[in-house]
């Protein structure tokens, strides 16, 4: 390829293994959702509220670096299926307050080992480079 395209070298870029880790790391969490019938977003959102127990819409995409657009239809979900509850803020209409009901809580027991089985199943980071990732990644998330 002439130097000119190298640019567009998929091994020049660093958004590709940082796009495959993170395939590779959902794949990884598939067999221990799938009985639970959840997908990985539908558990990081759990996480969010397990931890805070009501946000609103827009405070969950921030946190999860996810737009109403997709955070919208996966919470519909959630609420037919009786793990939260959705209303209008009475302060504000435009915003839609989140909070997990006691059938959403009682995913958080079978959940609770998850990462426990996954950090088992070993990486080949070691401890240290790990928590290096974690920061650097985090940088990364935080850049406008």
């Amino acid at each position: 390829m002439a130097q000119e395209y190298e640019q567009l070298l998929l091994k020049n870029q660093l958004c590709f293994p940082m796009y495959a880790c993170g395939r590779k790391i959902v794949a990884a969490y598939t067999p221990y959702l799938k009985p639970l019938g959840l997908t990985y977003t539908q558990y990081v959102v759990f996480m969010v509220l397990w931890e805070k127990e009501s946000v609103n819409v827009g405070q969950l995409g921030s946190i999860l670096h996810l737009d109403a657009g997709t955070l919208t239809p996966l919470l519909k979900h959630l609420e037919k299926n009786g793990y939260i509850t959705r209303a209008r803020s009475k302060e504000d209409e435009r915003v839609t307050n989140i909070c997990i009901t006691k059938k959403g809580n009682a995913l958080k027991a079978k959940c609770k080992d998850i990462p426990l089985k996954l950090a088992a199943a070993g990486s080949s980071l070691t401890k240290k480079e790990a928590e290096q990732l974690y920061k650097l990644l985090y940088k990364y998330l935080e850049e406008k």
